[in-house]
């Protein structure tokens, strides 16, 4: 069954997409071979050998989160996702800033997925002198190419994106999980080097990790590499089976990528160890891919060790192009669904008569990214888009903790049908949304300091702070969306005002309590 109301509404493609492509967008929006190779080192070298625990319990508000997806999905799927259901629960300032938190999260992050794909290419070419220096001249060209690539196929058509992130997945998952296999039949055949360490269940407990702050700064590390599922959402519109397949795809990518993450982290950590020297995984060298130092390792120096060593900078390269393309999706939908209820200007609410898809909205996503990349490279030599992965948790916490409440609040008068509805429409949306929402606010309070990232400003004025580029970029340009809110609403009042989203679920979830 088709539920094509609100695509056919908007003017999207209704039913374009099938359970096994809605995954494919959720797991490839993750960029797990991306996000796991900048930053299993940082975690290793947090907590040590518990950090596979880490991956699994920064994988519970995930879950609780996307439960909260699924379910707010079934009664009310629109492309905005958390912008109408924050309204709905909230008000409509609440649903704005939600919003605007998933147009900063995706901006933000662009820089950093452009560059890493700009680089690899030229690593996978042999040009390892430009493929190292992250703020090349012909980097960030290649990059900007790339963002407007990924630009086009968006706008192209999201049957053609799905097929496009089928076949970069595809090298992706392959090339980790042979890696993960190779890594430990070397373990187990004694071949892996002197490092290598025998797994253990021991790496399971969470108690092992020396304290409470150090036990949260690295789940919040390992919380936001599994971001991006929710771009399966994002696109229900244009899913077969509207109310359901979405959600359950959001719920079936978060598995998936827990699953990968544990894998990957086992393997790596069995077969490098945890030391600071050389392939060890707490050695500061490898924080920004560990791949690249285990590749030869793990395959040898032999021709076919080369190629598979080569499919790994394959990986990494197709990993963030596909993260690139399926940073774009869901933000054009957000903000096309703030155009069509009247909280962004009419001309976001624009679909093309014959792709079907967001055509101011996608345009304006890839033109503003492509701005900022180039800004952000040519200050503090780059380190600005280093800065802006870290901010990314801040605003991505908001929102989907905001999804997790709004689903508890939302099915609150509901909540007493069944046992099902009390723990899955209340409890764990509650709960996962609590999470995320603290983890956002503890990011910003500790990036604060000007030690925390790569950049910081030193105010000029009393009271003199040093202030950090993670705080900065992350709360600041959450901050901005206040006066673009107040200006937007000073010139049209209809979304402010309740009448073009009312408050509550639609009306057949709002049926009394028996």
């Amino acid at each position: 069954m088709i539920d094509d109301a609100a695509g056919a509404a908007k003017g999207l493609r209704a039913g374009a997409l099938s359970l096994t492509s809605s995954v494919v967008i959720g797991v490839a929006s993750a960029g797990p071979a991306y996000s796991i190779a900048a930053t299993l080192g940082l975690v290793v070298a947090a907590v040590g050998l518990q950090a596979p625990i880490v991956a699994l319990l920064a994988f519970v508000p995930i879950l609780f989160a996307a439960l909260g997806y699924k379910e707010l999905n079934a009664a009310d799927p629109d492309c905005g996702t958390t912008f109408v259901w924050a309204t709905r629960a909230f008000g409509p300032a609440w649903g704005w800033m939600s919003g605007w938190a998933i147009v900063v999260a995706d901006v933000l992050v662009m820089a950093s997925l452009a560059q890493v794909a700009g680089q690899y290419t030229f690593l996978m070419l042999g040009a390892e002198g430009i493929g190292h220096d992250p703020t090349s001249v012909w980097v960030l060209a290649l990059g900007v190419v790339f963002m407007i690539a990924m630009t086009f196929l968006c706008f192209r058509g999201i049957d053609i994106s799905a097929r496009f992130q089928s076949v970069l997945l595809t090298v992706e998952f392959v090339a980790l999980v042979v890696f993960a296999a190779v890594a430990l039949v070397r373990v187990w055949l004694g071949t892996a080097g002197a490092g290598a360490l025998t797994p253990q269940w021991s790496w399971f407990n969470p108690f092992e990790i020396g304290s409470f702050s150090t036990f949260v700064n690295a789940i919040l590390l390992m919380v936001f590499i599994y971001w991006g599922w929710d771009s399966v959402v994002s696109v229900n519109e244009e899913t077969v089976d509207a109310r359901r397949t979405p959600g359950r795809s959001a719920v079936i990518s978060t598995v998936v990528l827990v699953a990968l993450y544990v894998l990957v982290t086992v393997a790596a950590q069995s077969f490098a160890g945890v030391g600071e020297d050389g392939t060890g995984l707490a050695n500061p060298e490898h924080f920004d891919d560990f791949f690249a130092a285990l590749g030869t390792a793990v395959f040898g120096e032999g021709m076919l060790g080369q190629v598979l060593t080569h499919v790994l900078l394959l990986m990494i390269l197709t990993s963030a192009i596909a993260s690139t393309q399926t940073t774009i999706l869901p933000t054009a939908r957000t903000t096309l669904s703030m155009g069509v209820f009247k909280a962004l200007p009419d001309s976001f609410a624009r679909v093309h008569p014959r792709f079907l898809t967001p055509t101011v909205s996608t345009l304006a996503m890839g033109a503003v990214s492509a701005a900022l990349y180039v800004v952000f490279n040519f200050v503090s030599d780059g380190g600005l888009i280093f800065d802006a992965v870290s901010a990314v948790g801040i605003s991505v916490g908001f929102y989907y903790g905001m999804t997790g409440v709004a689903c508890a609040w939302l099915y609150r008068h509901t909540l007493r049908r069944s046992t099902r509805d009390l723990v899955v429409r209340g409890i764990f949306p509650l709960l996962g949304g609590a999470m995320l929402l603290f983890a956002a606010g503890w990011t910003a309070v500790t990036s604060f300091s000007g030690t925390s990232g790569e950049t910081s400003w030193a105010m000029p004025f009393a009271p003199h702070w040093h202030i950090g580029g993670v705080f900065i970029l992350g709360v600041g340009s959450m901050a901005l969306g206040l006066p673009l809110m107040w200006w937007w609403r000073s010139r049209e009042r209809a979304f402010f005002d309740g009448e073009t989203i009312g408050r509550g679920l639609p009306e057949r979830e709002r049926a009394p309590v028996s």
